[in-house]
């Protein structure tokens, strides 16, 4: 599978502090992970409202693997400062960044900002325009009045910025990304046909747009692979028991949003999201399922790693 990059995410969401990141970022980085991704979460007892800063911890401790983002959300913040913390983090890692950026999805997050939820869309595009003028050393300014306008520095390593992906659900978040034409960011929690008819939608709003389709086809799965069944077993049932917090149809269930399994398992089921939604970028996401020991889970990335460089 020489064709398929992976990154993936922490795996010891418990402890966020630099140690404990930069230690696990440490060993996928030692095991050929191409990338490490956090998500942002506002408000919840294990939030993640800052993924920039984590990721700056991450930066000083590792060499190669780059830093990534899921949903690094523009509706909450002044563009004009996120284009400054984009940028710092992307020159504090030599152009390791790679940004996934969205809108934000949960109604009281988005009112506790002063979002309304209906025009999450049309802020996250005026947003992000100023940000790519921004980052490409135009004067740019939050009210079009030209007296206003700033040059921000630094800008990014990377030229014109940093890799961006865009987070979506549903078909406005899809056709907002697809008119783009940057890569779409799923769900881990989708299955496998809602995958592929989101897919289709964004390549049709990509080529309507006249605009070339990525070459970047990213895929969030949790997986988790092992030798032991007696294991495999009893992360199947937790996973199963938790299927009402994915985005399932009713006749769906674990196997078409997770994989777990040995590796000529996962493998195969990999060889399939390959060959039906074109993927060539795995992030893979932790099982949510408490007691498994970190040992058992470096073990899973470790196998996870191995398949991908068959």
């Amino acid at each position: 599978m020489s064709d398929l990059s992976i990154g993936l995410t922490p795996w010891e969401f418990s402890d966020l502090s630099a140690e404990s990141l930069v230690k696990q970022a440490q060993f996928a980085e030692k095991q050929g992970y191409d990338s490490i991704w956090l998500p942002e979460n506002h408000f919840g007892t294990n939030a993640i409202p800052d993924p920039l800063t984590l990721l700056a911890a991450v930066a000083g401790g590792t060499n190669t693997i780059r830093l990534g983002t899921t949903s690094y959300l523009l509706t909450l913040r002044n563009p004009l400062q996120a284009a400054e913390q984009v940028a710092v983090l992307d020159q504090l890692s030599k152009g390791r960044l790679i940004l996934g950026v969205g809108r934000g999805y949960a109604p009281d997050m988005l009112k506790a900002y002063h979002v309304p939820p209906a025009q999450k869309r049309r802020i996250f595009s005026w947003a992000l325009e100023i940000m790519k003028d921004a980052w490409a050393g135009k004067p740019v300014t939050l009210d079009d009045n030209e007296e206003n306008a700033v040059v921000v520095y630094p800008q990014p390593f990377q030229k014109p910025w940093p890799p961006l992906w865009v987070a979506a659900f549903g078909p406005k978040a899809l056709a907002q990304a697809g008119k783009l034409g940057l890569p779409y960011l799923c769900s881990p929690m989708e299955s496998l046909e809602t995958l592929r008819g989101n897919f289709e939608v964004h390549r049709a709003e990509v080529m309507a747009a006249g605009l070339d389709l990525p070459e970047v086809v990213p895929l969030m799965r949790s997986v988790f692979v092992s030798e032991d069944q007696a294991l495999l077993k009893k992360v199947k049932y937790e996973i199963e028991s938790k299927t009402e917090n994915a985005r399932l149809k009713s006749d769906e269930g674990a196997e078409d949003w997770v994989i777990i399994g040995d590796p000529r398992y996962v493998r195969d089921r990999l060889h399939q999201y390959q060959e039906q939604l074109g993927m060539n970028y795995l992030v893979a996401t932790r099982v949510r399922v408490s007691g498994i020991e970190s040992k058992i889970m470096e073990e899973s990335i470790s196998l996870l790693a191995d398949i991908s460089q068959e």
